[in-house]
């Protein structure tokens, strides 16, 4: 088996790719959190406003 066959980036430095997407991944992930979380309070004041 090659070095680079087993899934975990460069020869040098093993896991380095798949951590960064993981990373990336989890900032993504708390962006769309937050931004659904802004989305429904403003949902939520223009609803009081009507009211």
């Amino acid at each position: 088996m090659t070095a680079k066959s087993d899934g975990r980036g460069t020869v040098g430095n093993p896991g380095a790719g798949s951590a960064k997407k993981d990373d990336r991944k989890a900032r993504s992930a708390r962006a769309l959190r937050e931004n659904l979380k802004k989305r429904k309070q403003q949902v939520k004041a223009r609803e009081t406003a009507k009211n």
